[in-house]
């Protein structure tokens, strides 16, 4: 006989609707709820991602595609970028989907991403949770095993 698994706390819904940081020639968007602290902003452009300023996002701190280049980097989609003269992201293409060591899904392409709540979201980047325990379904918020490293 296997030992219970101890009840996870429910944890609240936490989509919310992003942050927008205009500049000159392009937004970028962030999901505070969808964020996995990757760094890969901060890393990449830290004098438009500096989390010790406020606002913490300087679109114009870097050129635009530059910015659009290092926001690609994030695994969650936490951050998205439009330009101001054209379209959204472009999807990566083929779609792909790879699991991190840890177990999540890290998904990108032309995604239709159905949230908890039956929301249908347009995505181009994505890590999914694989261990079910996310507050934060389907997307991974690092509060289960497959979120641990």
């Amino acid at each position: 006989m296997q030992p219970e698994r101890p009840e996870q706390p429910e944890r609240p819904e936490r989509h919310t609707q992003p942050k927008a940081y205009p500049g000159k020639q392009i937004t970028v968007t962030y999901e505070i709820g969808r964020c996995l602290h990757a760094a890969e902003c901060v890393r990449g452009l830290p004098e438009v991602f500096d989390t010790g300023a406020r606002p913490w996002v300087q679109p114009d701190g870097a050129d635009a595609e530059r910015v659009a280049e290092v926001i690609r980097r994030c695994p969650s989609g936490a951050l998205q970028y439009r330009f101001t003269d054209g379209p959204p992201e472009e999807p990566s293409r083929p779609t792909t989907v790879v699991r991190t060591p840890a177990g999540q899904l890290v998904v990108r392409g032309e995604l239709r991403v159905t949230t908890a709540d039956g929301t249908v979201r347009s995505e181009t980047r994505a890590m999914l949770c694989a261990c079910g325990v996310s507050g934060n379904q389907p997307f991974c918020d690092h509060s289960g095993p497959c979120g641990r490293k």
